[in-house]
């Protein structure tokens, strides 16, 4: 495999570290995320960030279940955050 397949910017690692915690990616992409990250320390503080946030929202959500009170979000405010998320991630690259 060429070197370039295992070099990633800035942009795509934003959207693979998140893609990575839904799903499981390719070992080429896995590996190139590990690298790049090393290197960047602002895509590691974004990794970190959303690891900080997706582990926040558990906690809040068993509270919440614990509670009987399920907290639910419509498709349209999840699509809403997607959009803002998305338009961030493209304003910082």
């Amino acid at each position: 495999m060429r070197m370039d397949h295992w070099l990633f910017n800035c942009k795509e690692i934003s959207r693979l570290v998140s893609e990575s915690m839904d799903r499981t990616l390719p070992v080429f992409q896995r590996i190139g995320i590990r690298i790049h990250l090393l290197m960047c320390r602002y895509c590691a503080r974004f990794e970190k960030q959303l690891r900080f946030l997706r582990r926040a929202i558990r906690v809040y959500s068993s509270a919440v279940d614990n509670e009987h009170h399920p907290a639910t979000l419509s498709e349209e405010s999840c699509n809403r955050m997607k959009c803002k998320l998305h338009d961030h991630l493209r304003d910082q690259s």
